[in-house]
């Protein structure tokens, strides 16, 4: 390395005539390059006219040294001539490259749009001396064809002044460090010392011509027919920073990576990414799933095929018993992360940590870093980081997690989910349309986006996204229904197999075959498994059983047999199975027809009074079916911002709601009696203080809360229906009472007033009952109110209160 002088400070200058080359496209451009410092020169000499004194004096002495090569300023067109000019240009890029910032920035001076690099900073060269004498740049994913275009369109924006955008794609270069951990940088190039030139072999283009091009992106042979190579001359030199972007880049490859079902090769993708985010070579991954999840009795780990640090060395029942011990529950459960930073010196508390120890010592793993994933209070996951250096995980860099949890967690979630649902009907969404409350603000993004459009403007939608508005969230649900789903499965199944049982008693009278002696045999075991309470799985199992040994079994029989009775018994058999029709099917259709009666009805009362709601004043209103009915309401001053928004809209959609509530429950009653199944609802309000954001997922095509702080809620909505009163069994929903969940005195004091409101015109009982509700997974605090509805052979009373709704 060369070091010149300049006023008694060390200027270093790196001109390498090898070079490093990121791109091979020399042939391949319709550039011609030529290396100038004119544009440096302008600079310094329009500097020069508001300096005085010894800054003055250096910038003339320099400009006059700078003029003795002329070279410099025309451009030259080799790099190995630097090498007669290195004083000279080692003076100039002086202020580009400042020696105190050389250990920090990394930096070069670049060919104009070749990317051979000279001069670079102490820390950009340690980079490349770390990657290895065999490693050689590159820019990431960008082919010939890409960068050929890429090229032509600085032309087109910078020569012919069109407002093409060409830098929305970011440039990414991938480095190994000394450990092979790659590490990625974001590129970034200054241009302004470079200008474009014609050259006599330059064709001047018409807008009709851009045009044309700017619409047949992958036809090359038109572009490379508009730009000949070599056409045009690039003079000057660039400038290229890089910044380490790994961390980031790293959850932006999890985040793509978990999008895609994890198979092995994936598994291998995210150690890579975990080892750059931690800097850690020798980092394993590994994870363990769980299938019926923490129940505080048992735990039950499902067999997978990725690694597993709890179950490598022990068996799935071993890591089951493990998790049974309530000391190791507690450390998972608990703890957002648990660390054990030092395996070897860990200061264990029981037999369990023993056992635990020494199976990761078994692994080498020296220090280690537990990451539960967990939905509701169940432990759906552990996500295992483990190293083979002590010390390397701790409290400290475990938070390093913050920024991928999230995803993970939404994976695990989605992964369980599917595991969960295979032995039952898939369940289709109800998707709402987009509300007319906000249409007005999808309107208007959709006519900036066709405004742009024809103007040639490139235009991005927006996000969606209504601030500061107040949440309103109810439920009807039926209580119970997985139980009652579960009775109606038993009794039509315990009929079906008594009725086999009987067809093959019938035949095993008439033809005494082994065979049909054990298919009856068989049959009863199964008959006497029904009369207890059916697993999950039971219905999956039998139906399999059924259809592919014993009703083959009886088709044969039935087309072989010659006697007419048995045939007849067999044909009515079959008769009754079919789903729609059949008897075998009977309870499962009447619990279905149930259900969907029950939304059906609910929901159309919550849709009717809502469009009278609106006229309180705008808001956002959503309903789901699932086993019942439950609503989300927000409203504010964003959602209709030429109204002006106050706390008594709020109040009064509140007290509307609890109203709904009533009519819906009395509908109900007078609905359950016609039900093919006896089944009760609870219904439950959740109130929510403070506003929160609300923003419209694309990819979902519905709002959602927005931002960390407001998940808060979401998870409240999630668990509160579940919960139980504080310290007891019981749970807050009852049937034939409303269940009001709130948070602060002012909150319980308001509905106390609607609910004294209510008791006067003979809505509700006069029974209040007020207690605290158990603490949730990250909600603590909440409150309740339950009181009893009282009945009408009619929901006329509903209208009584219009006049008090009705805002003036």
């Amino acid at each position: 390395m060369n070091i010149f002088i300049v006023h008694g400070i060390s200027v270093p200058l790196q001109i390498d005539v090898k070079m490093f080359k990121m791109l091979e496209v020399s042939a391949f451009s319709p550039f011609r390059p030529l290396i100038s410092f004119q544009k440096i020169l302008e600079m310094l000499e329009e500097r020069l006219h508001g300096l005085s004194g010894f800054q003055a004096n250096y910038i003339s002495e320099l400009l006059k040294e700078i003029r003795k090569y002329p070279e410099l300023i025309e451009g030259i067109e080799s790099v190995e001539e630097f090498e007669k000019y290195e004083s000279v240009i080692r003076v100039l890029l002086a202020d580009l490259f400042p020696m105190l910032l050389s250990n920090n920035e990394i930096k070069a001076v670049t060919i104009p749009y070749y990317f051979n690099i000279l001069n670079l900073t102490q820390r950009f060269q340690r980079i490349l001396e770390e990657a290895g004498p065999d490693f050689k740049l590159s820019l990431r994913g960008l082919s010939e064809q890409n960068w050929f275009i890429f090229n032509c369109c600085f032309i087109i924006k910078s020569y012919f002044q069109n407002k093409i955008e060409t830098t929305d794609t970011p440039l990414y270069i991938d480095i190994p460090d000394q450990h092979k951990i790659m590490k990625h940088y974001r590129v970034l190039i200054n241009a302004d010392f470079m200008e474009i030139l014609p050259t006599k072999n330059a064709l001047m283009l018409t807008d009709e011509e851009i045009t044309e091009l700017l619409d047949n992106y992958d036809n090359i042979e038109l572009w490379k027919a508009k730009f000949p190579v070599n056409s045009w001359i690039l003079k000057g030199f660039s400038i290229m920073n890089l910044y380490d972007a790994t961390v980031e880049n790293a959850v932006s490859t999890l985040k793509g990576n978990l999008l895609s079902d994890v198979d092995e090769y994936r598994f291998d993708e995210l150690t890579e990414i975990f080892r750059s985010i931690y800097k850690l070579p020798e980092l394993k991954i590994g994870v363990t799933i769980f299938g019926n999840f923490l129940d505080r009795v048992n735990v039950k780990v499902i067999e997978q095929k990725f690694y597993s640090h709890m179950v490598s060395e022990a068996n799935i029942l071993d890591c089951e018993s493990l998790f049974c011990d309530e000391t190791i529950r507690q450390k998972i459960m608990e703890r957002k992360f648990w660390v054990i930073s030092d395996v070897d010196n860990y200061k264990i508390s029981d037999e369990k940590e023993e056992r635990l120890m020494l199976q990761l010592k078994n692994q080498n793993a020296k220090s280690i870093l537990f990451v539960p994933l967990i939905d509701r209070g169940k432990l759906l996951a552990i996500l295992e980081l483990s190293s083979t250096e002590a010390n390397d995980f701790n409290t400290v860099n475990a938070h390093k997690m913050d920024y991928v949890l999230p995803f993970l967690q939404d994976k695990v979630t989605n992964v369980i989910s599917e595991l969960e649902n295979e032995v039952e009907a898939i369940i289709q969404k109800e998707y709402t349309s987009i509300h007319k409350s906000v249409q007005w603000r999808f309107k208007e993004e959709a006519f900036k986006y066709l405004d742009s459009k024809k103007s040639g403007i490139e235009y991005t939608l927006q996000e969606i996204v209504f601030k500061d508005v107040y949440p309103l969230y109810g439920q009807i649900d039926v209580q119970g229904s997985s139980v009652s789903r579960n009775q109606a499965i038993q009794k039509d199944l315990i009929y079906q197999i008594e009725t086999l049982a009987q067809v093959f008693q019938t035949i095993y009278q008439k033809a005494k075959l082994p065979l049909f002696e054990q298919k009856i045999f068989e049959l009863q075991n199964h008959l006497n498994e029904l009369q207890d309470v059916i697993h999950t799985g039971t219905e999956l199992f039998l139906q399999n059983y059924l259809d592919k040994e014993i009703h083959l079994v009886l088709q044969n029989y039935q087309k072989n047999s010659t006697d007419r009775v048995i045939k007849e018994q067999i044909a009515d058999y079959f008769e009754k199975v079919g789903p729609l029709s059949g008897l075998f099917y009977k309870h499962r259709r009447e619990f279905d027809e149930s259900i969907s009666l029950i939304n059906k009805k609910l929901a159309s009362i919550l849709d009717e009074k809502q469009v009278e709601a609106q006229s309180f004043f705008p808001h956002y209103y959503e309903r789901f079916k699932t086993d019942g009915v439950e609503h989300n309401i927000y409203i504010g001053s964003s959602i209709a911002p030429d109204k002006d928004f106050n706390a008594y809209y709020l109040q009064n959609l509140r007290l509307w709601q609890m109203q709904v509530m009533c009519e819906m429950e009395n509908h109900f009653r007078l609905l359950q009696p016609t039900l093919p199944n006896e089944l009760e609802v609870s219904s439950l309000i959740l109130v929510f203080g403070s506003p929160i954001s609300i923003r419209f997922r694309m990819d979902e095509k519905q709002f959602d809360i927005d931002g960390s702080y407001n998940v808060r809620y979401q998870i409240a909505k999630k668990r509160i229906d579940k919960a139980l009163i504080k310290n007891t069994n019981e749970r807050i929903t009852q049937k034939g009472k409303l269940t009001i969940v709130y948070q602060t005195p002012s909150e319980e004091k308001e509905y106390l007033g609607y609910i004294k409101l209510l008791q006067h015109k003979k809505m509700l009982d006069e029974n209040v009952e007020l207690f605290d509700v158990e603490d949730l997974q990250g909600i603590v605090g909440l409150k309740g109110i339950r009181v009893g509805f009282l009945y009408h052979s009619d929901s006329e009373i509903y209208s009584d209160y219009k006049s008090f709704l009705t805002v003036n």
